[in-house]
């Protein structure tokens, strides 16, 4: 479900959404419980929940400080994933340069599958949750397959063969590593402690009374905008391949990879 919601919904509309929808229900809440208990505008029992208030901030925002800077950590490492990926491809391309132009031409066709099949075929099924190994496997074996197949005939040929061979064995372990990250999203334990907590949180607020409703309803609002963006913030982050803020596919369009599109 929050997949389909990333991949069919802008940022803003989802923020709009959440944020907005959390502040809602929040200060319809706070208003209800006023009018069924108009007492509690007096503020008796304020030094009790302010008390539990603050402990439970200080808990819950800690909790999802952490969950966050995780998320956006994982983002930052699957984008250095592809980066390095798309590089050593372009690599292995540089280095065909040495080859025989017949070699180099079938090493030129053989990258280009592979980045064709990433790009158009591996990456919508990563944007799906579903990204599948056996997608680009024949495409990086077809490389393999070109490579093991030539041998090189001068000590120049032989030092770009090696260079190209080791960037391919890259090129296989920066796969696999962005497919596993495709596949990554927050446990669930993290998840209720995330979403349960504003659950719990946000109506502790309801409880800190203000003998004017105004201050009351923009002291509710403003706790549950800043929970709700943060929420935001969990929801889109989880899933690095899905969304407006998702890791792009560009690295394989650009710099020498760019003649294969």
């Amino acid at each position: 479900m929050s997949l389909w919601l990333l991949n069919h919904f802008s940022t803003f509309t989802l923020a709009a959404v959440t944020v907005g929808g959390t502040v809602l229900v929040a200060v319809i809440g706070s208003v209800l419980l006023r009018r069924r208990h108009p007492s509690l505008a007096d503020g008796e029992h304020n030094d009790m929940v302010g008390v539990t208030l603050g402990m439970f901030g200080a808990i819950y925002g800690i909790i999802l400080a952490f969950v966050i800077v995780t998320l956006w950590t994982q983002l930052e490492s699957t984008q250095t994933i592809v980066a390095s990926e798309a590089t050593d491809v372009a690599l292995i391309a540089r280095d065909a340069a040495a080859f025989p132009p017949p070699v180099r031409a079938r090493v030129d066709t053989a990258l280009s599958g592979y980045v064709h099949s990433v790009v158009e075929v591996q990456w919508p099924r990563m944007r799906a949750g579903q990204p599948s190994y056996g997608a680009t496997a024949q495409k990086l074996q077809t490389v393999y397959d070109v490579l093991q197949a030539y041998d090189p005939k001068t000590p120049r040929e032989q030092v770009f063969y090696e260079e190209a061979v080791s960037n391919l064995n890259e090129v296989a372990s920066q796969r696999r590593a962005r497919l596993t990250m495709a596949e990554q999203e927050l446990p669930p334990l993290l998840q209720v402690l995330a979403f349960g907590g504003a659950a719990v949180l946000i109506p502790l607020t309801f409880l800190y009374g203000m003998r004017r409703l105004r201050i009351q309803i923009l002291f509710v609002a403003s706790v549950a905008s800043l929970i709700g963006f943060s929420l935001l913030l969990v929801f889109v982050l989880d899933r690095p391949f899905a969304g407006e803020l998702s890791v792009s596919p560009a690295p394989y369009k650009e710099g020498a990879l760019e003649r294969y599109w």
